[in-house]
């Protein structure tokens, strides 16, 4: 790298070796003035590590962190009068490695934003490159929104005069800089709110201020409308904390007004603020794009800083630039010496101490305490604290130290004697930047905004949140503050982050890289000698030579000396063995002084001047050599020309000489002979070519002849094998469409066949139901004439008793018109008689009436006794008295001797029911807690002894066991059982005891009754299910077509039984409904019923398609959807729809429809997959795996395509179970259904012999 010129690449390349050599970190640290190419160098450098250790991931890191270039430039770079492109911050890169010395990502820190840029520009100067950028796109759609015009329209960009960076085009580079937020992860939701921040920033600086009242900013601005529009804030509020300042007093709080100035001031550190958080939270989410997962094994830093800075007016920005240069021109000066020190140890050379400048004490000034950092922090305490104040303890404190001067010519200034050079400061504005204020209620107000609120910087805002850096110890123990609450100022947190970038540099490799600007004028070509020499000052490059040029600042190992001076060796000197010993004589001949070079171990050190004597030296020997050397190539050049003249000078003497002696020994008799010599050979050579021409032309025409016949041949050999392939097709073609016509044609006469056979049975059907019906009604009229003969007898009866009746009362009054006439003449005698004894009269007066009450009491009572009781009329209370010895019988007669055919269990199927309710309920009534136990315990074992197996019998107890429940739950007083009942019927319930224990005794025993009701229904299905719906042929003609390869088998369990057809299923399934519906079966369980039925038939059925390869076939598919068609018919018919029951006909739906769909593309695998959600993986496998062709038409299936379709099913959840449960059991529910009948009404017929029962 020495031998060549500076290059960033051979920098950047030392320390990338030293990296992978050392396995240390390696800091690059660019400084330089503005303009000198810092920010370039970087890149460069950062390009350089991209190339050389490419990641290979697909998350191309190095492409993140160069595309992390433009955005940061974008929103830290500005114009100003030595740079177009001047970074306004200092940055510090650090790129980390893996264990292979790849790129795994990177961490950005930044230094000292100038914030000021964004609220001013000196002349010819520009704000930050993205105020610029956003508005050249102010007329695009998607900056529509922001209410952007012309940069020149913005206070904030139009300071410094022209817009305009010749070269430069503000849209394209937008839109660089929104592609590297694209390619880093920031979405466009975070670029919108950048973009709106950075907008509203310009309408801030845009808002009028005016002296009206108390508000100098008026609410009806424009700019101010939109600013509070962007960020989501109050327009009063903002309004109100611009023009108003809260003082916390002890007592209270006042709020007064701000004169104009500060209100202008409040405005723009608002504006300051806003834009420092939104770079800062930019930068963070750039940190957190380059972080990608893994572990750090070595890292190297770029450090791109502002070098040294003195203009004619400096302030705090300069002063802190300054200080950084100051700490790092130490850590150069330390790195410097400690390098010399470290080579003269390791070579064994003698060496004494070097003076060199130390600028610890200019630190010292700066850092330590009661030095001008510590002065200022503690004027920032003072509410009244100025600059002018500041500056007076400054030359109180500082006026003794040889680094600080006081200027004579000025109060408002102070100077500072630099490494590099003397720089005057302006004491103005340094107390403002250094605190950085903002008011607390601004600050509350940026809180409420949601766009800073999504921004993750927005933490920033908070009080607590104060810098948490390193904590570095300064050069003295500075003066902690005495309230932890009080904000960190700029220059603290400029001098923490400072030691900590110096703490990371020491724990470093550094490389320093010095950009020279050659001009001011920004013009090529240019040279200023003069500024060359000043940045070289200031870089602290000419003190390092200085330093170096007081030892040995020139060195070379051996090897090299030996490679480079070997001219200067004489013959004897360079024959010997020993290079070092060989250089050392050569040295001690050449140089006489042995106290300008000395000899290490691996190198020789000379002092400044003797390696340019040896330069001369070697110089001069080889311009000697060289002109030796040209000398002799010279001569042996003419020399080579002389002998190549001569040459030729005799070669043309001997073709002259040769040539005078033809002609004299040549005639022209010669030359003739020769001459024809000469055509009779040509003539003769043409003749035998012309004969080998004409053999090879016609053995070629002989073989292309019988070639070209052999290949004819061939051709019309192959022409007649097609043309005769052509008829063979044609034919079979033939033949297999007629074949395939038949077969659909006798397909569609099947279908046909089967339709009307299917509408003949309905006819029948209806026919039989019609029959049936009549049977019904005949069985009825009989019970009816029962029934009427039984009420003529009793009507007989009453008859007699009421003739019997009518005699009584004919007597009566017979016997009272006696009285009566007896009476008149007791009357009359009693009138004859009057004038007689008054006692004779009294006396017969009252035998008479005690005649007359006699006769009237036998009357009435003998009326009262022979009349009737069926001739009052009662008001029945639903309620049957029984004696507790009459139980027994009450539960024989009505439970176990119960005969189902008789006429008052055909009227009413449920009346056993509402008998034994009925009981209870007069148990209930006389409040008999044993007689209500007992009947119910009598009646629980008397139902379960009936349990037989008989179909009619299970579904006759299985109704009226639900009825009995139903009874026990309309009556128990429960509100939620009593919304439909009568008021009568709400008046008979239940008053004394709760059955609910033995509603669940009752609710189970009726849960028993079923399932025995469903294994007799089971029992007596299962033998027709296979045969009615696999093996009988409803579609007449697919019987004849069987795969080959099967033979009838011997042992089917159905062989010798009974032939089934899907008839004998819809018959049974007719029978199982017409008995339930007969027994008063409640409509809710009937359905159940058909549920758990039709369930057993797709199991059974869809089992024995697994177990059976020769079920697998399209036909048969057919044939069972046809079957299925059946049983939705009967389904409809019966008004079954909302059953359900077709559900648990749909894996069987879906099988039959997976053997007639086409099973050969990836198309037909997805639709398998998307229609066949009812079967499991396994099952769909299996009837692809089994399925069998019946004739040539169909094809089997490919093991290809089971392969892709178990493929498809790998995601799908699914049974591994590949047989349904034939004895699976649906749940069953008793629903609760109010019942119309008044009990009140029931009459006991005389034909269950319970006249015990008497009616109360």
């Amino acid at each position: 790298m020495g031998d060549m010129d500076p290059h960033i690449f051979a920098v950047a390349e030392e320390a990338y070796k030293q990296m992978a050599r050392n396995h240390k970190n390696q800091s690059i640290i660019v400084s330089g003035e503005s303009g000198a190419g810092k920010t370039v160098s970087a890149r460069y450098a950062m390009r350089y590590f991209a190339v050389v250790s490419k990641s290979g991931s697909k998350t191309r890191v190095e492409d993140k962190v160069l595309a992390s270039n433009p955005i940061t430039e974008a929103i830290g770079n500005a114009k100003t009068t030595r740079n177009d492109n001047s970074s306004r911050f200092g940055k510090y890169t650090e790129i980390s490695f893996d264990r292979k010395y790849r790129i795994i990502g990177a961490n950005m820190r930044t230094y000292l934003l100038e914030k000021s840029r964004v609220v001013f520009q000196a002349e010819n100067e520009r704000n930050y490159h993205i105020f610029y950028q956003i508005c050249s796109c102010a007329d695009s759609p998607a900056f529509k929104n922001l209410r952007l015009r012309n940069a020149d329209k913005f206070n904030y960009t139009c300071m410094g005069g022209d817009i305009n960076i010749e070269g430069v085009n503000d849209k394209k580079d937008l839109e660089e800089t929104r592609q590297t937020f694209s390619l880093l992860g920031l979405k466009e939701d975070f670029q919108s709110d950048v973009f709106k921040i950075l907008a509203a920033i310009l309408h801030l600086g845009n808002v009028e201020i005016k002296n009206l009242d108390l508000y100098i900013f008026q609410l009806s601005d424009p700019h101010l409308a939109v600013f509070c529009e962007l960020l989501g804030v109050s327009a009063e509020g903002l309004v109100r904390w611009l023009c108003h300042r809260r003082i916390v007093l002890v007592a209270e709080t006042v709020v007064k007004p701000v004169p104009k100035d500060r209100a202008i001031n409040a405005r723009d550190a608002l504006a300051k603020h806003i834009y420092a958080h939104l770079f800062d939270c930019i930068i963070n989410r750039i940190n957190t794009a380059l972080q990608v997962p893994g572990k750090q094994h070595a890292f190297i830093g770029v450090l791109d800083i502002y070098g040294f800075e003195t203009f004619d007016i400096n302030s705090f920005e300069q002063f802190c630039i300054n200080y950084a240069n100051e700490k790092l021109q130490q850590q150069f000066n330390l790195h410097v010496f400690k390098l010399e020190q470290e080579e003269y140890m390791k070579e064994d050379i003698p060496w004494t101490l070097i003076d060199f400048y130390d600028n610890q004490p200019v630190i010292d000034l700066i850092e330590a305490k009661m030095g001008i950092l510590d002065l200022l922090d503690e004027e920032c305490l003072f509410p009244q604290g100025t600059d002018q104040s500041w500056l007076q303890k400054l030359y109180n404190y500082l006026q003794a130290s040889p680094m600080f001067e006081k200027p004579r010519l000025s109060n408002g200034a102070f100077v500072i004697q630099h490494f590099a050079d003397k720089v005057e400061y302006q004491c103005r504005g340094f107390l403002e930047k250094n605190r950085d204020a903002l008011y607390e209620e601004l600050v509350d107000m940026m809180r409420s905004s949601k766009v800073i609120k999504s921004l993750p910087v927005y933490l920033l805002y908070q009080n607590a949140a104060i810098s948490k850096s390193v904590k570095v110890k300064p050069a003295r123990p500075s003066v902690k503050p005495a309230n932890k609450h009080l904000r960190t100022s700029v220059g603290d947190k400029f001098r923490s982050s400072l030691s900590l970038l110096m703490e990371t540099l020491n724990a470093t490799t550094p490389h320093y890289v010095r950009c020279i600007k050659p001009n001011d004028e920004k013009l090529p070509f240019e040279y200023d000698s003069r500024r060359v020499v000043q940045q070289l000052r200031a870089c602290g490059v000419l003190e390092t030579i200085r330093i170096s040029a007081q030892s040995y600042p020139s060195r070379w190992t051996y090897v090299e000396f030996y490679s480079r001076y070997s001219i200067l060796m004489s013959h004897v000197e360079a024959d010997l063995n020993d290079k070092k010993q060989t250089c050392k004589n050569v040295l001690q001949r050449l140089i006489h002084d042995s106290n300008q070079y000395k000899f290490g171990r691996t190198k020789i050190f000379f002092r400044a001047g003797q390696v340019a004597y040896l330069e001369k030296l070697r110089l001069d020997r080889l311009r000697g050599a060289c002109v030796t050397i040209q000398k002799h190539a010279r001569g042996w050049s003419q020399r080579r020309k002389y002998l190549a003249l001569r040459k030729a000078a005799i070669i043309l003497q001997q073709y002259v000489r040769g040539k005078r002696t033809i002609r004299k020994t040549v005639t022209a008799a010669t030359l003739k002979q020769g001459w024809a010599a000469l055509v009779i050979q040509r003539h003769w050579r043409g003749y035998l070519l012309r004969q080998v021409y004409q053999v090879v032309r016609l053995a070629t025409i002989t073989i292309q002849a019988f070639t070209r016949g052999w290949i004819a041949r061939k051709r019309y050999k192959k022409m007649i094998k097609e043309h005769k392939a052509l008829v063979i097709q044609k034919y079979a073609r033939a033949w297999l469409a007629r074949r395939r016509f038949q077969t659909m044609r006798r397909l569609v006469l099947n279908v046909q066949l089967s339709y009307r056979v299917q509408q003949l049975r309905k006819k029948i059907d209806e026919q039989v139901t019609v029959l049936r019906d009549k049977f019904y009604y005949e069985t009825q009229v009989e019970g009816l004439k029962l029934k009427m003969d039984h009420l003529e007898n009793e009507n007989s009866k009453l008859q007699n008793l009421f003739q019997e009746k009518s005699n009584v009362n004919e007597n009566i009054c017979q016997e009272v018109s006696r009285l009566s006439s007896e009476n008149l003449v007791c009357h009359c005698t009693f009138y004859s008689i009057r004038r007689g004894s008054c006692a004779t009269c009294k006396q017969k007066n009252r035998v008479h009436k005690s005649y007359l009450n006699f006769f009237i009491t036998f009357i009435v009572s003998q009326t009262a006794r022979q009349k009737p009781a069926s001739t009052i009329p009662k008001d029945y209370l639903g309620m049957l008295e029984y004696k507790r010895e009459d139980e027994p019988r009450l539960i024989e007669n009505i439970i176990l001797d119960l005969k189902l055919k008789g006429v008052a269990v055909n009227m009413i199927p449920t009346l056993p029911a509402y008998i034994l309710f009925m009981c209870i309920r007069h148990a209930d009534y006389l409040n008999d807690d044993a007689k209500l136990k007992s009947l119910m315990n009598a009646i629980i074992g008397g139902v379960k002894k009936s349990h037989q197996k008989d179909l009619e019998f299970l579904s006759f107890w299985l109704s009226n066991t639900h009825q009995l429940l139903n009874c026990l739950k309309q009556y128990s007083g429960e509100e939620e059982f009593l919304k439909q009942s009568t008021p009568r019927q709400k008046k008979n319930c239940l008053q004394n005891f709760d059955l609910s224990e033995h509603r669940q005794i009752l609710s189970d025993l009726a849960i028993q009754i079923y399932h025995r009701f469903i294994s007799v229904m089971h029992k007596t299905l299962t033998p027709t299910i296979v045969p009615g719906m696999l093996e009988h042929e409803s579609l007449q003609g697919i019987s004849s077509m069987k795969p080959t390869g099967f033979r009838k088998r011997s042992n089917s369990f159905y062989e010798e039984s009974e032939t089934y057809t899907i008839s004998s299923i819809l018959q049974h399934l007719t029978v199982f409904h017409s008995t339930m519906s007969h027994h008063g079966l409640d409509q809710g369980l009937i359905k159940q019923v058909i549920k758990q039925l039709f369930y057993l038939v797709a199991a059974i059925t869809l089992n024995n398609i697994m177990l059976r390869k020769d079920m697998c076939s399209c036909r048969k598919g057919m044939q069972i959807r046809c079957n299925i068609s059946y049983l939705e018919e009967w389904l409809k018919e019966k008004e079954l729809q909302s059953s359900n029951a077709m559900d648990t006909l749909e894996p069987l739906a879906q099988a039959a429809w997976l053997l007639q769909v086409n099973k050969s593309t990836d198309e037909d695998a997805k639709e398998i997959i998307e229609k066949c959600c009812e079967l499991s993986p396994v099952q769909i496998v299996k009837i692809l795996n089994s399925y069998t062709p019946i004739d040539d038409f169909e094809k089997r299936v490919t093991s290809s395509f089971v392969r892709k379709v178990q493929s498809l099913l790998q995601d799908h959840e699914g049974s591994a179970q590949l047989m349904l449960d034939a004895d699976y059991r649906f749940q069953v529910t008793f629903p609760f259904c109010t019942s119309t009948q008044a009990l009140e009404l029931l009459q006991v017929p005389n034909s269950l012999h319970l006249d015990f029962l008497n009616r109360i």
